[in-house]
């Protein structure tokens, strides 16, 4: 690992600004691997050197991992003069100065898209993740806008593993997909993808809920009303017909929403739920985060 300023890790250790950093120096015994520092930009590798501050020895976090349930409405960078970043729901311990130049997002959601974000400042991995070589999987809870029949559900699953054509978006060209697998849901997994998640405004705001008797029609009751149910105990729609599982191997513009649009149907609410080998923790609330533990950096990695 490249070695850092001494006067940054400190900062981002908790010490204050670089120019308290400096006052420190003059003031403390700040040793590195057992010899006294004064200069302010001398370099250590924190994977490597030893550091104390008057003979307490300070924990060296070459990298940070940090999973996030992104919400709706929130922008996927540093910085935005209109809207919320999901960096705006970071802790201010997470947005220090040290932080800010090394922590980054792994990929990106749209800003109406939910779910599985990876903030880490271990730039090694993230370009292993975000190569188009590594052919890294993202798996994606797709509602559509209205349900498929059997018989085309067959049909895209066919077309989809083939590799659709996709139109052009913006300014983006048309291209072939990679050949991609998709999973119809059940209800099961509809519960469990939507507990926690915004689903529920999406459908009230494009009238799905006020037409869930109807799509809901082959649907059992349930014993008891969960959050993705509505008042008669139905869900506001056929998981199985309207609700698919999208795993895809590349990661262009819109791209869940233009291969669906290519066999006629629209995505209505869209959530990330995994890359790679790391799952969304589903007990996360919206907008909240934790560490990657060390055993789901192993399965990432």
């Amino acid at each position: 690992m490249a070695k850092e300023r001494i006067d940054k890790i400190l900062s981002h250790q908790g010490f204050g600004s670089r120019k308290d950093v400096k006052k420190l120096l003059r003031s403390s015994e700040v040793l590195v691997n057992g010899q006294r520092i004064f200069d302010s930009a001398s370099q250590l590798d924190p994977e490597k050197d030893l550091l104390t501050v008057d003979g307490e020895e300070i924990s060296l976090m070459a990298n940070r991992y940090i999973m996030m349930n992104k919400i709706m409405h929130t922008i996927s960078a540093n910085k935005d003069g209109l809207h919320q970043t999901v960096f705006d729901l970071l802790s201010p311990d997470l947005r220090t100065p040290y932080l800010e130049e090394k922590l980054h997002l792994v990929g990106r959601l749209d800003m109406d898209t939910e779910g599985l974000l990876l903030f880490t400042t271990d730039g090694e991995l993230t370009h292993r993740l975000i190569s188009p070589k590594s052919h890294i999987c993202k798996t994606y809870f797709c509602v559509l806008e209205h349900p498929e029949s059997d018989e085309h559900k067959e049909e895209i699953e066919r077309l989809f593993k083939k590799g659709i054509e996709v139109g052009p978006e913006d300014n983006e060209a048309g291209f072939k997909c990679e050949p991609a697998e998709i999973k119809w849901a059940s209800e099961e997994e509809y519960t469990l993808h939507t507990k926690k998640s915004s689903v529920l405004e999406t459908l009230e705001k494009t009238g799905l809920l006020d037409e869930g008797k109807k799509l809901s029609k082959n649907d059992s009751p349930a014993e008891t009303v969960s959050p993705t149910k509505n008042q008669n105990n139905q869900f506001p729609l056929n998981p199985q017909n309207q609700v698919a599982l999208l795993t895809i191997y590349e990661g262009k513009y819109h791209q869940v929403k233009r291969m669906f649009a290519a066999v006629g149907n629209k995505v209505i609410f869209l959530k990330r739920i995994s890359m790679g080998g790391l799952n969304l923790d589903n007990e996360l609330e919206p907008g909240k985060y934790r560490e990657v533990s060390e055993e789901e950096l192993e399965l990432l990695r």
